[in-house]
């Protein structure tokens, strides 16, 4: 991407790569999970936090593409503590297997990038809720709760801090006018997947919100924030052919490339400057400000609920 390199407050901009952003940061003995770490930047947050020393648990749907994903890490890094694990963010079964697979294994965790998202026509997961709500929010939502006593467990031991870091979008701008309609999610007379996958983004922002206020509240070492990688020349939008195709045309001129797009990500989870931040918003691995729905707190406490409501 050749435009909008003016750096911000941090030294980093908008053509930064994830390299950049971590560069000189030891991430030895920390552990993470990246979820939707087969593909796209998950791969590369995967890539570039294992080469700073983090290992790192990929999450990841797709077994096949997962084990190739880490293949091509470890070839790359000998050195690369990778491992890949099963878990489809869409099945709270899988999710609830996942979590108690891992907890189970012993590892700490300090580290939670929850960065896998779908963007798809309607269908409804395994558990009768809109696929992509179900996917870029519920399954992250749960995912996290169950993954939160060994995250608080491991930051007391450590003594490092815990982060928590929601990949969003720029489409959480863009949903129904009053935010997210709880009544709609499993409406499919008028549905349009754009807003779906809006809504979706949202409440990623207000997740992250909700679960640093309540953190915060408790008193736990561990940060939560959300982000919006940039506008990224990846297969996401393959099921809308109308911005499918603006992609195409568009591409490398004024979208980001992968390196680019993890960058943020990267920079959340792992730079000495967000130490103690909680509860923001990035974009460009600098801090931004959501929507004014995006920084709703009635809003994010009542996800909050139907959230817990939907996973019970």
């Amino acid at each position: 991407m050749w435009c909008f390199r003016r750096r911000g407050p941090s030294g980093f901009s908008s053509s930064s790569t994830a390299e950049e952003v971590t560069q000189g940061i030891d991430a030895t003995g920390l552990t993470a999970i990246v979820t939707g770490a087969s593909s796209g930047i998950g791969t590369e947050t995967a890539r570039v936090l294992a080469l700073r020393g983090a290992h790192v648990v990929m999450a990841v749907r797709n077994m096949a593409a997962g084990k190739d994903a880490r293949e091509q890490i470890v070839k790359a890094i000998p050195s690369a503590k990778v491992d890949a694990m099963e878990l489809d963010l869409s099945s709270l079964s899988s999710v609830r297997k996942f979590a108690s697979d891992f907890n189970s294994s012993g590892l700490p965790l300090n580290i939670l990038i929850n960065n896998a998202g779908v963007a798809t026509p309607f269908t409804l997961s395994k558990d009768k809720i809109e696929v992509q709500f179900a996917t870029n929010h519920v399954g992250h939502f749960l995912l996290t709760n169950l993954l939160l006593d060994t995250m608080k467990k491991t930051a007391c031991k450590s003594g490092k801090e815990g982060r928590i870091v929601n990949v969003s979008s720029e489409g959480h701008r863009y949903p129904y006018p009053e935010g997210i309609r709880f009544d709609k999610i499993n409406d499919q007379q008028g549905y349009s997947n754009f807003r779906a996958y809006c809504q979706s983004k949202l409440a990623n922002i207000l997740h992250a919100n909700e679960l640093a206020r309540r953190l915060k509240e408790e008193g736990a070492d561990i940060t939560a924030n959300s982000l919006h990688p940039g506008a990224i020349v990846t297969n996401l939008f393959r099921y809308n052919s109308a911005i499918n195709g603006l992609v195409k045309v568009l591409g490398r001129a004024v979208l980001k490339n992968v390196k680019q797009g993890a960058a943020t990500t990267c920079y959340v989870a792992l730079h000495p400057q967000v130490k103690g931040v909680t509860g923001e918003y990035f974009r460009d691995s600098n801090l931004s400000k959501p929507s004014r729905q995006g920084q709703d707190a009635e809003m994010a406490k009542k996800l909050w609920d139907f959230s817990m409501d939907l996973t019970k």
